[in-house]
C-alpha cells in the first residue's frame, strides 16, 4: 500500500475523530470510512472522467477520492447530508493543509454578460445576508453559526476561458477578533450544460500559499468536445434562470457555511493530526 496514502488517511482521521464523534459517528465507523476512501483513491497522474461532461487530468502529487466515498468523508469531517452534485475530493500528497471539493451543477447554460456590471460591495452585502438567514438551519444541524468577514479575493471572471474565482473569509459567530478564520477559495468553470465548482478549503493564513494549487487543478479540468461553453446552441439548449452574479451570491452561499466551518476546524486540529502522522508512517 502506498505510504503517502497511509499518511493522508492518518492525517484526516486524526483531524476529524473528535468532530465526527460529536456528530454521532463511532470510532469504528470513522475508521471504516477512511479505509474505504483509501481503497478507491486514485493518485496522479491520472485521467478522471467527471459527470459525463469533462475530464480532470489529475497532476502528480495529488489524490482523488470519488463518490460515494467522498461524501462519506465529508460526513466524517462534520458536513451532514448528501450532495448529488459532488463528484469527488482532491487532497495533496504530503502535509499540505488543504483539500478541494469538485462538483457539477446541471444548471444549463449561464449567461455571463452581467459580469461586466456587478458591484463587489453589493455582492458582499447579499452574501452576508444570505449567510445570516442560513444560520438558523445550521443551528438545527448542530453546526456553529457563521459571520462573513469580507472578500479574501473579490470575484474575478475571465471571459476568454469562462473561469471564475473568488474567496470569502469567515469565522464562527461571536468568536474573538483574533480567532482563526476559515476561507473557501472558489473556482468555477462554465460549460454548455452547467458548471463545475472546485472549492479549495483551508485557513486564511494559508490561502496565498495554496492558490497556485487551486489554479493548477482548475486548468487541469476541461469539458469534453460538445460540452464546452462555446458549443452552446441557443435553438436547443437550456438556459439557466440566473446569471453569473446570482451564481456568486446564491449558489455559493448555500454551501459556504459548512465548508467554511470545516476550514476553521481543519486549521484548529491540523497540528494534532500531524502528531498522528509520524506514528502512522512509522508503521508502514
Amino acid at each position: 500500500m502506498n505510504k503517502t496514502m497511509h499518511w493522508l488517511i492518518a492525517t484526516l482521521w486524526m483531524a476529524c475523530a473528535t468532530w465526527a464523534q460529536a456528530q454521532g459517528m463511532s470510532p469504528e465507523e470513522q475508521k471504516r470510512v477512511f479505509a474505504d476512501a483509501e481503497q478507491v483513491a486514485q493518485s496522479g497522474p491520472a485521467a478522471i472522467a467527471l459527470a459525463q461532461q469533462a475530464q480532470l487530468k489529475l497532476p502528480e502529487g495529488h489524490t482523488f477520492v470519488p463518490q460515494p466515498q467522498a461524501q462519506k468523508l465529508l460526513n466524517a469531517m462534520g458536513n451532514p447530508g448528501s450532495d448529488p452534485r459532488l463528484q469527488g475530493l482532491i487532497f495533496p500528497k504530503g502535509d499540505g493543509q488543504w483539500f478541494m471539493t469538485v462538483r457539477f451543477e446541471n444548471s444549463g447554460y449561464i449567461k455571463d454578460d452581467d459580469a461586466k456590471e456587478w458591484n463587489a460591495d453589493d455582492l458582499l452585502k447579499s452574501y452576508k445576508e444570505g449567510t445570516e438567514a442560513a444560520n438558523e438551519e445550521r443551528s438545527k444541524m448542530g453546526v456553529p453559526a457563521l459571520e462573513i468577514l469580507g472578500w479574501a479575493q473579490p470575484p474575478q471572471y475571465d471571459v476568454g476561458t469562462h473561469r471564475l474565482a473568488w474567496a470569502m473569509s469567515s469565522r464562527e459567530k461571536g468568536a474573538p477578533a483574533g480567532a482563526e478564520q476559515g476561507v473557501n477559495y472558489n473556482t468555477y468553470v462554465l460549460g454548455r450544460e452547467g458548471y463545475f465548482t472546485m472549492n479549495l478549503v483551508t485557513d486564511l493564513k494559508q490561502l496565498d500559499a495554496h492558490k497556485p494549487a487551486a489554479h493548477t487543478l482548475l486548468a487541469a479540468l476541461n469539458f469534453d468536445e460538445g460540452k464546452r461553453y462555446a458549443d452552446f446552441n441557443p435553438s436547443t439548449d437550456k438556459v439557466a434562470e440566473y446569471g453569473l452574479a446570482a451564481l456568486v451570491v446564491g449558489a455559493a452561499a448555500k454551501k459556504l457555511g459548512l465548508l467554511a466551518t470545516l476550514g476553521l476546524f481543519l486549521a484548529k486540529f491540523w497540528k494534532i493530526a500531524l502528531i498522528g502522522l509520524a506514528f502512522w508512517a512509522a508503521r508502514c
